[in-house]
C-alpha cells in the first residue's frame, strides 16, 4: 500500500526528468571545474581576447549546465508537491511548499549550491566581456 499524496502525471513526468538531470549534477560541476582552469590558465598565459573568448563562453555553458543539474537536483530534494501546475490555487500552494522545502536541512545543501553556482556565473559574466568591441 502507497501512502502520500497522489501526484498528477505531468508532474511524475517532471520529477523524473529532474531526478535524471539531478543524477548528472557531479559530472557537470566536474566539467565546469575543468573549463575554469583551462580558461583561467590562458589567462595566466596571456592569450589574446580573440583566443580567450572561446574558453569563456565554454566556461559559461558549463557554469549554466551546472546550474540546470543543481536546481533540478534542489527539486527533486524538495519533493513533487513543489513543482507548479494547473489552476492559480495548485501554483500557490506548489510556492508555499517550495518555501517551506527550502527551510529543511535536507535541501539546504542544494539551495546553497545553486546560488554558489549563480553567483559564479554572474561574476563570471561582469569580470569577462565575451563580445568585441565593435558589437557594443
Amino acid at each position: 500500500m502507497v501512502l502520500g499524496r497522489k501526484v498528477s502525471p505531468e508532474v511524475a513526468e517532471h520529477h523524473a526528468a529532474d531526478k535524471e538531470l539531478a543524477g548528472e549534477l557531479r559530472d557537470r560541476l566536474a566539467a565546469a571545474q575543468d573549463a575554469e582552469r583551462e580558461f583561467h590558465a590562458a589567462q595566466v598565459e596571456g592569450r589574446p581576447l580573440d583566443r580567450l573568448r572561446p574558453l569563456a563562453v565554454a566556461y559559461d555553458r558549463a557554469l549554466y549546465a551546472a546550474l540546470l543539474a543543481a536546481e533540478a537536483a534542489e527539486r527533486v530534494a524538495m519533493g513533487p508537491k513543489v513543482y507548479e501546475h494547473g489552476d492559480a490555487k495548485q501554483r500557490r500552494a506548489a510556492q508555499i511548499a517550495a518555501r517551506k522545502a527550502r527551510a529543511k536541512a535536507s535541501v539546504r545543501p542544494y539551495v546553497h549550491e545553486v546560488d554558489r553556482l549563480r553567483t559564479l556565473r554572474e561574476a563570471h559574466k561582469l569580470a569577462v566581456r565575451t563580445t568585441s568591441a565593435a558589437h557594443v
